[in-house]
């Protein structure tokens, strides 16, 4: 919503402030159409000529969901909390044996169907799963469990963070396609040189339209939207650290209710639950 919204505006103040200034949008019409040809077709084979398969498949897949607003909302994390406040309650008053079966078939454990939100999440509920997989397994200690979720966690920013590194580098090059569109007018114009003054004043005119078009392209629509992508990693790599300092709170001896606490210190202000309000949830209990 927010995307479309801030596209409108955009529109509306370039073009409303050129037809304040008595600009005549006939030029434009008339130079658009083969100039966002040149524009977008060249931009478009750069971005496949520079990547891969998988990197173009995985931009593809992410552009949708930057028309949807974020999940990562306070509601969210108050779920994943109290989801891991009962795994954890449960293992610590019967044993992290207890768990196991709930660990190894999450979609059949009647503990996580709970928390449908949360079990929808394939990627995260892996993650929570590995780790109390480890933690019942007891091979591991709180440092070398802490290491390798922090690598994992790194691997999976670096990942997620390619499509907007994508999207981004489109946004840098589309100035310099709308150059070359210009230059293609300019050369026209200078094959036309002997016609009139104001024939050539025009077909100079459509020539600049495709600099015009190019900037517009990569400051207001294209980078925002790598802008946009790079935001949401950051919550997806911010929600499994929240899970990190949970788990890795539980490992080293703290009750279900201060684990939790320690995930809900990690987040951020907008999104960060009260300590009450936080307590009241994950027991179940109702606000005064």
């Amino acid at each position: 919503m927010f995307v479309i919204a801030g596209y409108i505006i955009v529109l509306a103040c370039v073009l409303g402030g050129y037809a304040i200034a008595g600009g005549s949008f006939g030029v434009i019409l008339h130079a658009a159409p083969h100039e966002l040809f040149t524009i977008c077709g060249a931009a478009l084979g750069a971005f496949l000529v520079g990547n891969s398969s998988k990197t173009i498949k995985k931009t593809m897949k992410a552009l949708p969901n930057l028309l949807k607003g974020s999940k990562y909302t306070k509601t969210r994390y108050m779920e994943l909390m109290a989801l891991l406040y009962d795994v954890l309650s449960k293992a610590r008053r019967e044993g992290l044996m207890a768990i196991e079966g709930d660990v190894e078939k999450p979609e059949e454990s009647e503990l996580f169907k709970k928390y449908a939100a949360i079990s929808a999440d394939h990627h995260l509920m892996e993650f929570i799963t590995d780790y109390l997989r480890m933690m019942i397994s007891g091979n591991l200690n709180a440092h070398e469990i802490e290491n390798l979720m922090d690598n994992e966690i790194e691997t999976h920013h670096h990942e997620a963070s390619i499509p907007g590194n994508t999207i981004n580098k489109v946004g840098d090059g589309l100035p310099a396609f709308g150059i070359v569109a210009a230059v293609l007018g300019v050369v026209k114009t200078m094959a036309s040189v002997g016609s009139a003054p104001a024939v050539l004043g025009q077909m100079i005119a459509g020539a600049l339209v495709g600099t015009f078009l190019g900037i517009l392209m990569a400051y207001g629509f294209v980078s925002p939207l790598a802008q946009l992508m790079e935001q949401q990693v950051d919550e997806s790599s911010k929600e499994l650290q929240c899970v990190k300092v949970t788990l890795l709170a539980s490992l080293q001896g703290y009750s279900p209710a201060i684990a939790v606490e320690f995930g809900r210190k990690v987040l951020y202000s907008t999104e960060r639950p009260g300590f009450s309000e936080l307590e009241n949830h994950v027991k179940g209990k109702k606000p005064a």
